[in-house]
């Protein structure tokens, strides 16, 4: 496929104004300023954003100025286009250490050898009061408030705090400041791109462009996410990614295909008719797994990991190499919630609680349903937390 075209049309929701236009700048010959933001509100990187990352990296072989834009600045009111409930505000010193991470993880995909990383505080955090003023004016209050989410909180009576209005005028300062010529960015980002088509048009009468892609589905079937739990993330071990993949639901195959790999688009037609015409999608998911772990490490990696993902869940044989953890002498040697976060297996008790309650804790091969159990563990116990992790646990 032409490699424009496969720009233009993979995973793509919509452009604005349209593809033909945007189809004769990036045919013209000039280099246009393309930029992706992402603001550092975790510390991961997961698989959903592989879809802009993967049209940055071909927009740069073609020669265009690209710019990989860490919204340090943006990450302290937090954006909350696809939030039901107002974001938690982020010290300085958490964006810090989110961020420090971005640009590892991005590696996986994109040569920054051709790539700019710059950061949104270089600029906002320059502005002054009279000049956020300024730029306020060029939008109305309505604009915001009658967004789809923010409209349901206001009707609810929940809290819309006010620096959250100022989210889209700021994300719009960032395309106007770099002179952007193309957004990219989820369909959730659409408001705040189509602010920086606007600044663009009122202060420098400049057209620009926004391409918004379609969501990748996260492991439960919602959109993939940072804080929903559902995610695959770029730095997953081979092991995790791949079971990870295999848990997905059938339908989701080929839209994985499409937004998590580099396969090409009539390969992914072909899976599709094979998968139409009565292929078992469980062989049809262990190639995606393999595509996927081989892209974001190596081929040798994914072969590993589906053979330990063949022994450890479809054989259910306990691997020789299995991880050991050793108990203290005061350490708790009861299976409960607690003793899940002790160990690193849980992140905190709720976590450990949807684990019990949705049958992803078994100790000796005995499912656990209740997180207060309070199971005794024996000396060489075998724990198995989900589909992936496996530990003996032994005592001091």
């Amino acid at each position: 496929m032409d490699p424009i075209e496969d720009i233009l049309t993979r995973g793509v929701a919509n452009i604005i104004p349209n593809k033909t236009e945007l189809r004769k700048s990036l045919e013209s010959g000039k280099k246009l300023n393309i930029y992706l933001g992402i603001d550092p509100t975790a510390t991961k990187i997961h698989l959903g954003h592989a879809v802009p990352l993967r049209k940055l990296q071909s927009l740069s072989e073609l020669g265009h100025n690209i710019t990989f834009l860490i919204g340090d600045f943006t990450a302290l009111i937090g954006d909350t286009s696809d939030k039901d409930s107002e974001r938690p505000v982020l010290t300085k010193e958490q964006i810090i250490t989110n961020f420090q991470t971005y640009k590892r993880q991005a590696e996986k995909i994109l040569d920054f050898a051709k790539i700019t990383v710059r950061h949104n505080s270089e600029w906002l955090s320059k502005l002054t009061f009279e000049e956020i003023v300024k730029l306020s004016q060029h939008f109305s209050v309505g604009d915001f408030t009658s967004r789809e989410l923010i409209r349901r909180r206001l009707d609810e009576g929940m809290r819309v705090r006010l620096d959250e209005v100022l989210y889209p005028v700021m994300q719009g300062y960032d395309s106007y400041f770099m002179d952007t010529d193309l957004q990219l960015g989820g369909t959730d980002q659409t408001f705040n791109m189509q602010a920086g088509r606007t600044l663009q048009k009122q202060l420098r009468d400049k057209e620009s462009f926004v391409m918004s892609n379609i969501f990748l589905e996260g492991t439960d079937g919602k959109k993939m996410s940072k804080t929903g739990g559902n995610a695959i993330w770029l730095e997953d071990t081979p092991g995790d990614m791949y079971s990870k993949v295999m848990a997905i639901h059938d339908d989701y195959i080929i839209n994985y295909y499409t937004l998590g790999t580099r396969t090409p688009l009539d390969e992914v037609e072909k899976i599709k008719t094979e998968l139409a015409s009565g292929t078992n999608p469980m062989k049809v998911k262990k190639q995606l797994a393999i595509q996927i772990v081989t892209e974001l490490y190596s081929e040798d990696d994914a072969k590993s990991a589906q053979e330990y993902f063949e022994k450890t869940v479809q054989r259910k044989e306990v691997p020789t190499d299995i991880q050991e953890i050793q108990l203290n002498a005061d350490d708790e040697e009861l299976l409960n919630e607690d003793f899940l976060i002790e160990i690193g297996m849980a992140s905190s008790k709720s976590d450990a609680k949807r684990l019990f309650e949705q049958g992803g804790v078994e100790l000796d091969g005995e499912r656990v349903l209740d997180p207060k159990a309070n199971k005794e563990i024996n000396d060489g116990a075998i724990l198995k937390i989900g589909k992936r992790r496996i530990v003996k646990i032994k005592h001091a």
